[in-house]
């Protein structure tokens, strides 16, 4: 297996560049050209921090299923939106283009998010195909696009049954402005262009509401 580490930087950054850790399974002789999925883990922890139990514990399963996988050490507070969404996209480009080099599959690149990083996973999958994730970084919606994505207890909506604090820590000073309200409220943002979803919550869940995820 190799480890090689990656730094992104993208517009509006406050804080050093995100940080993009690819765990790459080698391939054994009788496959030496096989493609395999890619899994891109964005960990909870409510745009302040990164949890620690969602980064190598989740990683290694990946690993363990025949995926190769990598960690985004996104930016948080007091970095507001969309950075974190473009250092996402920009992974999801980084890997697409590096799809042959790196052995893997660039029509099965699946980003996977909890908590917080549900919210960012499920906000590249609503707005790939928007300017506001592409136009900054000079790419096009296809070079973002995620092939599908995993929400585990995702943060979701900015409304009464939303997680206040990770939409405060996202927009700032923005964080009472409907217009900015409504656009990271990601169950209106949902299309037809929405990447396959594997969606998991649990109802005592005392943290994140239930109601994301069936809003979403």
């Amino acid at each position: 297996m190799r480890l090689e580490q990656f730094s992104i930087e993208v517009p509006g950054q406050q804080t050093g560049p995100a940080v993009l850790t690819l765990y790459q399974i080698d391939n054994i002789n009788v496959a030496p050209e096989k493609k395999r999925p890619f899994v891109i883990i964005c960990g909870g922890g409510g745009y302040s921090r990164i949890s620690e139990r969602e980064k190598e514990p989740i990683l290694l399963r990946f690993l363990a299923m025949g995926c190769s996988a990598c960690l985004l050490e996104y930016s948080v507070a007091p970095n507001r939106f969309p950075t974190s969404l473009l250092e996402l996209a920009s992974a999801v480009a980084l890997a697409r283009k590096n799809s042959s080099q790196w052995n893997i599959d660039p029509d099965k690149i699946v980003t996977c998010g909890f908590s917080a990083g549900g919210h960012l996973a499920a906000s590249l999958g609503v707005f790939w195909n928007r300017e506001l994730a592409y136009g900054p970084l000079g790419l096009k919606p296809e070079d973002i696009r995620p092939n599908g994505q995993i929400l585990g207890y995702p943060v979701i909506s900015s409304g009464p049954k939303g997680h206040r604090r990770s939409i405060c820590e996202l927009l700032g000073e923005k964080a009472d402005d409907p217009e900015a309200l409504d656009l990271v409220s990601l169950e209106k943002q949902v299309t037809a262009d929405t990447p396959k979803t594997f969606l998991w919550h649990t109802r005592t869940d005392q943290t994140v509401p239930v109601e994301n995820s069936l809003l979403l």
